[in-house]
């Protein structure tokens, strides 16, 4: 999901994904996978969306999926 800089902070984000869960609505189970260091996207889903931290890749604990040194496009220094 993304909302364009200038939609932010006026609830858009949570509207779009309210509208997702209803058209889904025989999902029981919902993940998402986001950066650490991106704060605003772990309030959004953790506090906002009801989301829970299950799971935290980093350099000592890898992403089992993850193929290069790299996470798509992180840094080094934050990966």
């Amino acid at each position: 999901m993304y909302v364009k800089t200038n939609a932010q902070n006026a609830g858009n984000g949570f509207k779009i994904r309210n509208a997702i869960e209803k058209l889904h609505s025989e999902t029981k189970v919902w993940e998402t996978h986001t950066p650490y260091y991106d704060k605003r996207n772990i309030h959004f889903y953790v506090n906002c969306c009801g989301f829970k931290i299950v799971e935290f890749f980093n350099s000592k604990h890898k992403d089992p999926h993850q193929t290069g040194d790299t996470a798509g496009n992180i840094p080094v220094e934050n990966n």
